[in-house]
């Protein structure tokens, strides 16, 4: 008898669509569908419903499902949580008011900082005292935490984060005090920040746990009636969660940290990106994803993503770095901007024509839905400017109407023609993501030019030729199912987990027994969260040491030999931050010792195995289908250019720009500088012209 193929499910929640992708064997099938906000699973399981009958597959047939969300990350954004108290060192309440007195634009006199996400009247303080060394200078005084306890019950609290002073060196005093609020009042959740952030820097840890605490009780009440639904559904298989630094993990787990799940989706999305690099040896990378919502750009280097221990969430101006609430948690790397397919198009104080980063989402949604939406959005120039078919949207599941379009636009246009309006939304648009890939891309200390960029997500191959035209990028990468590329991406993660701590230490002078201690604790962690959804497949494990300068502000991560020290890795440790350091900043500070804050260990095993479709192969060049009046986005001008549909393309089909590209879930936008060949992944690849 035949072996069944396996029945893998991804799903990725966004702003706007529901992305759900089913792999059984080497097949796939994919479904695009408006988000419900109100109750996320329902879109959800909709979805998978559909491809399950599509495939001719029961739900008992599933083999494992993998999902993204930004339930967490919007209700961090939109202050949709739970009513949250925080319990800390006596003295210490206003941690999360007065954060690191930094400020993101020196010169704006009404500088506005995002509220905390717990309110003064519910961050209480009790006596305590541990020092950063780890000793207890004053014992936890726990008739205060009762009264305290008894303070939220009255004031309705739902959930408490507990973060006291150097509680990361000695978590005793936290451990106790959630005892006691876990018997005294169960209904409550409850968050430490000895287990959610366990690192150096009083303010970034008080806002992760707070962060924690405040989304644990809506994504902890989701994820039950998820399970509960899939289970009414018929699909018994272990849901697993994406999480933001590019691993998966169990629903325990996802319910105990949910803060790990923000920016989950794009996290899915870089994976794509790097394995499409990986698979077309390509190892120097942009990855550019473009959804309803926002785009992220990230930026790949020998198939790996850049990763990052801090991340903003909520951000007050503009998305600028510094204005957010910080958060530090693992994370992919990237920069984020307030420019999807329904970000709002809007007359700014001075007059000037603006671009987001409010978004129309999903309910109404851009104004050629026609679901009561009337601001005009990036999605309808992209229609006024023959981009888009209506009649192909989202896999013909939406049908557009470009008269709404044009309606929308008219009070921006001060009696310009719609489509030219469209134009100027559409190059604004364009220029903000390319200056913030720019932008990036210095903070990084990389370049950005010569890289290949790769464009996945429902908008983004409708932009991302004119983006790598103004980046300088001469290459760009449009591959098979990229309208649904997170989705897919979540189906390659590898089951994964990372545990940070903090051990100052300087270098050359380690203590290597209680290094090697905390690192065998760290991996022990790693090894039981992974196990839960790994069991006993082959692991593997990366260490990493965050150092700096002595005295200097930040840090930059080197990586260690393996995570048991000798005395001998003292000079090599050394010498790697050297390297690092000198290669990011040019030059290095003579004469300084060198310290390490944070240690990390990160545990990896593979999910259950896949096999990615293959295209066939060409037997001939495919002829273009139609013609489509298309506008021109350097000169303004219209002409009809050639249609051709994404499935009649075969491996080493080749056409020229300008040319419209339509399938499914996605279009690719060809210009006149590039042309473009099919290669044997399916993938098309558009390459810029000789002296284009």
């Amino acid at each position: 008898m035949r072996a069944r193929n396996k029945v893998r499910i991804g799903a990725d929640i966004g702003g706007t669509f529901t992305d759900v992708v089913l792999e059984a064997g080497s097949t796939r099938h994919r479904i695009k569908k408006l988000t419900t906000h109100d109750a996320p699973e329902v879109a959800l399981l909709e979805a998978a419903s559909a491809l399950l009958e599509e495939a001719g597959c029961k739900p008992a047939d599933v083999d494992l499902i993998v999902h993204g969300t930004t339930l967490a990350t919007n209700a961090l954004i939109e202050r949709r949580g739970a009513i949250t108290g925080l319990l800390t060192t006596e003295g210490f309440r206003d941690v999360l008011e007065l954060g690191d007195e930094s400020r993101f634009d020196q010169y704006d006199l009404k500088l506005q900082k995002p509220s905390p996400l717990v309110t003064r009247a519910r961050r209480l303080g009790v006596p305590e005292r541990i020092a950063a060394d780890g000793q207890i200078l004053l014992a936890l005084d726990e008739d205060s935490v009762l009264q305290a306890i008894h303070t939220f019950r009255d004031q309705g609290v739902q959930s408490v984060a507990i973060a006291f002073l150097h509680s990361y060196a000695n978590p005793v005093h936290e451990q106790r005090a959630a005892a006691l609020l876990r018997a005294t009042a169960p209904e409550m959740s409850v968050s430490l920040s000895s287990e959610v952030s366990p690192q150096m820097r009083e303010y970034q840890r008080f806002s992760t746990t707070a962060a924690n605490a405040y989304v644990q009780p809506l994504v902890a009440n989701y994820l039950g009636r998820l399970e509960l639904m899939l289970r009414e559904l018929g699909v018994t298989a272990p849901l697993f969660l994406m999480l933001s630094s590019g691993g998966i993990t169990t629903v325990e787990t996802a319910r105990r940290f949910p803060v790990r799940l923000v920016e989950s989706g794009p996290a899915g999305g870089a994976i794509f990106a790097a394995l499409i690099g990986r698979r077309s040896f390509h190892d120097r990378l942009v990855a550019f994803d473009m959804g309803g919502t926002t785009a992220k750009l990230c930026l790949i280097d020998d198939g790996v993503p850049t990763t990052s221990q801090h991340f903003e969430v909520g951000r007050v101006h503009r998305f600028r770095r510094g204005s957010g609430l910080p958060l530090r948690i693992p994370v992919v790397d990237m920069v984020e901007i307030g420019a999807g397919g329904g970000s709002i198009a809007r007359r700014d104080a001075v007059g000037r024509l603006a671009v987001g980063p409010h978004s129309a989402g999903s309910e109404p949604g851009p104004a050629c839905y026609g679901r009561g939406g009337t601001g005009a959005t990036v999605t309808d120039a992209d229609l006024l400017l023959g981009r888009i078919d209506p009649s192909l949207f989202a896999g013909g599941t939406l049908a557009l109407d470009p008269r709404l379009s044009a309606r929308a636009m008219a009070p921006l246009g001060d009696g310009a023609e719609p489509q030219m309006v469209a134009l100027a939304i559409s190059e604004i648009v364009d220029e903000t993501m390319a200056s913030a890939a720019r932008v990036h891309a210095v903070e990084q200390g990389i370049s950005i030019e010569g890289r290949t960029m790769i464009a996945f997500g429902g908008a983004a191959p409708l932009h991302a030729v004119r983006v790598a035209e103004k980046l300088g990028i001469s290459r760009v990468v449009v591959p098979l199912d990229a309208g649904v590329g997170s989705a897919v991406g979540f189906l390659r993660a590898p089951i994964a987990y990372e545990v940070s701590r903090s051990l100052p230490q300087r270098l050359g002078k380690l203590d290597i027994a209680a290094v090697n201690a905390l690192l065998h604790t760290m991996e022990a962690e790693a090894h039981a969260v992974v196990a839960q959804g790994a069991g006993d497949a082959p692991r593997t494990l990366t260490a990493t040491a965050f150092a700096r300068f002595a005295g200097q502000g930040h840090e930059i991560a080197i990586e260690l030999p393996g995570a048991v020290l000798r005395a001998e890795d003292n000079a090599q440790l050394v010498e790697a931050f050297v390297q690092s350091y000198s290669a990011l900043y040019g030059a290095i500070v003579p004469r300084l010792p060198v310290e390490v804050l944070t240690w990390r260990v990160r545990v990896a095993a593979d999910a259950a195995g896949h096999n990615d479709p293959a295209p066939a192969p060409a037997d001939a060049p495919s002829p273009p289908h139609a013609t489509r009046r298309l506008i021109d986005p350097a000169s303004g001008e219209p002409g009809q250019v050639a249609v051709l549909h994404r499935h009649a393309l075969r491996p080493g089909d080749r056409f020229e720009g300008p040319a419209v590209i339509v399938e499914r879930d996605t279009t690719t936008i060809v210009t006149k500088n590039f042309d473009g060949v099919v290669d044997e992944l399916g993938s098309l690849v558009l390459t810029r012209r000789e002296g284009s």
